[in-house]
């Protein structure tokens, strides 16, 4: 019960990723607010938590939403201990020539600014606790290219920084700043960033689990509660000389080219050995 007596705040709780890390923290002990837009969702998770969460609907993209629900959690329970800040969807899906100035800020709304809105709103409530712990969702896409589309991929790049400029500038309140860097996990976010109707979602989430255990070396797809234990790992006091750094919770896709980990993948130096006739046992 390593958060028995903490509150913990989450946004986009009602599906996925949140859903999962919000159950995460309430088993072991903590006090859980859960925010999401989805009131549908959010009322069915806090009925699962048998009363250790309690949902408030919130739109991140509203500031005055996000300052409402730090004041709303702190007023439960006196003060905050972890934030985590991961609501979230796809953004806007255009190359950089194709997206507008609407599109662009609406990503970045949604994905950034409502991080940067979330630590400085929650700050004051871990100040009355004498410290916490903030969690983010950045994403493989923040370090590399062609893991989702650009408005998307930069605004997670900028949560990262975010994290280790939040993460200098909180240090002297003994509040600890991290990020988390999922790669390719079950849940909803491709869907319904490509507006998949709600008939094929199934489908669709299983085609991209298929794909995921073709693409990198732990062969199968990311599930929610991998990166629910991950975070509750930075939320933690085990993690209490980790801060302003990421952690990569992604199968191993970013750790190198295919043949790096597939020992079938194609190879540079077989082609050269097969071009000029070299045997096999010797090495190049």
């Amino acid at each position: 019960m390593r958060f028995d007596g903490r509150t913990a705040v989450v946004t986009g709780a009602a599906s996925g990723i949140g859903k999962a890390t919000a159950l995460r923290l309430a088993s072991e002990g903590a006090w859980v607010i859960a925010a999401d837009i989805d009131a549908v969702g959010g009322e069915v998770l806090s009925r699962q938590s048998e009363g250790r969460i309690v949902f408030k609907q919130t739109d991140v993209c509203i500031d005055g939403e996000i300052r409402e629900l730090m004041d709303f959690a702190a007023r439960r329970s006196g003060g905050i201990d972890i934030l985590f800040n991961n609501a979230g969807a796809g953004g806007a899906r255009e190359t950089i020539d194709e997206i507008d100035a609407a599109g662009w800020d609406r990503t970045m709304n949604l994905l950034l600014r409502s991080v940067a809105m979330g630590i400085h709103h929650v700050v004051a409530h871990m100040v009355a606790r004498g410290g916490g712990s903030i969690v983010n969702t950045a994403s493989v896409a923040a370090l590399s290219a062609g893991m989702a589309p650009t408005a998307y991929s930069v605004a997670k790049a900028g949560v990262l920084h975010l994290s280790r400029l939040a993460a200098a500038d909180l240090a002297r309140h003994r509040i600890r700043v991290n990020a988390i860097c999922p790669g390719f996990i079950k849940t909803n976010i491709f869907a319904t960033s490509m507006e998949v109707p709600d008939s094929l979602r199934d489908r669709v989430n299983d085609l991209i689990a298929g794909f995921a255990d073709q693409a990198q070396p732990v062969a199968r797809g990311g599930r929610p509660e991998d990166i629910a234990g991950a975070v509750a790992f930075l939320a933690s006091d085990d993690a209490a000389f980790v801060t302003g750094t990421h952690l990569l919770v992604d199968g191993g896709i970013l750790i190198g080219p295919r043949q790096s980990w597939d020992p079938a993948a194609p190879r540079m130096s077989d082609a050269i050995r097969n071009l000029i006739d070299i045997p096999s046992s010797e090495k190049l």
